[in-house]
């Protein structure tokens, strides 16, 4: 599809998919911290890795709920638009990037968590970046682009939250000790 020629993008047309996806971000975002409560609660021990797999998804669902907000300011321009897409999707890139290289501080529990941790999550992001670059040029493509990196990013952060709950569940709250165990009958 070839970018409209001698018309400026509209970004009203695009009101609807910011607010899905926005509205969607933060509703997922906020389950999420129902999970980290009920492992809370469960008594989980090992929380300290959880926040291995728990971070990264807040992560993506709060970028895509940001480039949502960015791209519904106002009288925003195109430039102004490119500009900020970019320096999120650089953010987003920078971010991921560096749960690869900073080994010693996040592991995952098995080699196959970095695709869906790591490098899914890059592939959004430069097509956010690529999108943002191309806005300046064609807009119909990159507004397009923008928009299939963000959906990205949600579709990984709904499937990892299900690998974090199902995690949870799955797992055995930790035992309470004899002497810390009240009877009630």
């Amino acid at each position: 599809m070839l970018a409209m020629t001698g018309q400026e993008l509209q970004f009203e047309h695009w009101v609807n998919f910011y607010a899905i996806t926005s509205s969607a971000a933060a509703t997922l975002l906020g389950l999420l911290f129902v999970v980290i409560t009920f492992a809370a609660e469960r008594g989980r021990k090992d929380t300290s890795s959880l926040t291995t797999y728990l971070t990264p998804t807040v992560i993506y669902f709060t970028s895509v709920l940001l480039m949502s907000a960015l791209l519904t300011i106002p009288d925003q321009t195109r430039f102004m638009a490119a500009i900020c897409i970019c320096l999120g999707g650089i953010a987003g890139v920078g971010y991921s990037a560096s749960l690869v290289i900073r080994k010693r501080t996040v592991s995952f529990y098995d080699r196959s968590d970095l695709f869906p941790y790591v490098f899914f999550p890059l592939a959004g992001y430069a097509l956010i970046i690529s999108g943002g670059l191309l806005l300046l040029l064609r807009p119909q493509i990159g507004v397009n682009l923008v928009a299939a990196g963000m959906l990205g990013l949600l579709g990984i952060g709904i499937r990892n939250s299900w690998a974090i709950a199902i995690t949870i569940v799955s797992s055995r709250p930790s035992k309470i000790p004899q002497g810390d165990r009240t009877d009630v009958s």
